[in-house]
C-alpha cells in the first residue's frame, strides 16, 4: 500500500515560496489503478514524483509498503556520461536484478540499436524516454507510476507500451496522470482531482470527471 498523508509541497521562487500541494492525502492499494486529473500546472507530476521518492515533501509523509517504480519515461536519474548499457547495469544493481537477463529485452523494446553504446547525454528526449520505459519494464514493481508515458513514440511503440503495462502487468497497481479522458476511463478503477493544491478522491471515475468539469 501507498499512503500519502497531509503532504505539503512548496517550491522556492524569486517571489517567495509557492505551495503546489496543500495537505494532500491519498491511498493506493495493491492492484488499484488510479487516475489523477488536473489542469496544466496543477501539480499532478509533482504527486507522482513524491510517490516515487524522486522528490521529498516539504511536510507530511509518504509511506510505501509495496515497491514503486520511478515515473515511467523519466530519465532524470540517468548518468549522462554513461552509455545506455551502463545505465541499465547500474539500475539493475540498485534493484538487485541480474542485468545479463535484461539486456536482450531492453535492446528489443527500446529499439535504440547502436545508440545503447553511446553516452545518454547524446540522446534526444524521445530516446531517453524509450530507454527509461524499457528499463522500467525490466524491474518487477508492485506499482507503476505513469505520467503521460504513452505519448512517447509512434503508434507502434505506443502499442508496445500498452501491452507491457496493461496486459502483461494487469494485476499491478498503477497511478496514471493523463489529459486524455478516454485513457483514464479505459484503464482506471478510481480517480482523484487535483485543483488549487487540494486532492479530492472518487471511487467512481465518472464522478471524478463530473467534479473536474
Amino acid at each position: 500500500m501507498i499512503k500519502v498523508e497531509d503532504v505539503v509541497k512548496e517550491y522556492r521562487t524569486r517571489s517567495g515560496p509557492v505551495r503546489v500541494l496543500d495537505r494532500v492525502n491519498l491511498t493506493v492499494r495493491p492492484g488499484q489503478q488510479l487516475g489523477i486529473l488536473g489542469r496544466n500546472g496543477a501539480g499532478k507530476s509533482t504527486i507522482v514524483r513524491l510517490i516515487s521518492g524522486t522528490e521529498l515533501p516539504t511536510s507530511g509523509t509518504v509511506r510505501r509498503t509495496m515497491s514503486v517504480s520511478w515515473p515511467l519515461a523519466f530519465g532524470g536519474a540517468f548518468q549522462g556520461t554513461l552509455t545506455g548499457y551502463d545505465n541499465l547495469r547500474f539500475i539493475c544493481r540498485v534493484y538487485g536484478v541480474d542485468p545479463a537477463d535484461r539486456i536482450a529485452f531492453v535492446e528489443d523494446f527500446s529499439e535504440l540499436g547502436i545508440y545503447l553504446r553511446e553516452p545518454v547525454k547524446t540522446y534526444s528526449s524521445g530516446m531517453r524516454a524509450r530507454l527509461a520505459f524499457a528499463i522500467s519494464m525490466t524491474v518487477d514493481f508492485d506499482c507503476y507510476l505513469i505520467d503521460e508515458v504513452i505519448a512517447v513514440g509512434d503508434a507502434r511503440f505506443h502499442e508496445k507500451c500498452m501491452i507491457e503495462l496493461f496486459e502483461k502487468r494487469a494485476d499491478r497497481a498503477k497511478v496514471i496522470v493523463s489529459h486524455d479522458p478516454h485513457y483514464i476511463r479505459a484503464h482506471c478503477h478510481s480517480a482523484a482531482v487535483l485543483a488549487g493544491g487540494r486532492l479530492t478522491s472518487f471511487d467512481d471515475v465518472d464522478q471524478a470527471f463530473e467534479f473536474y468539469g
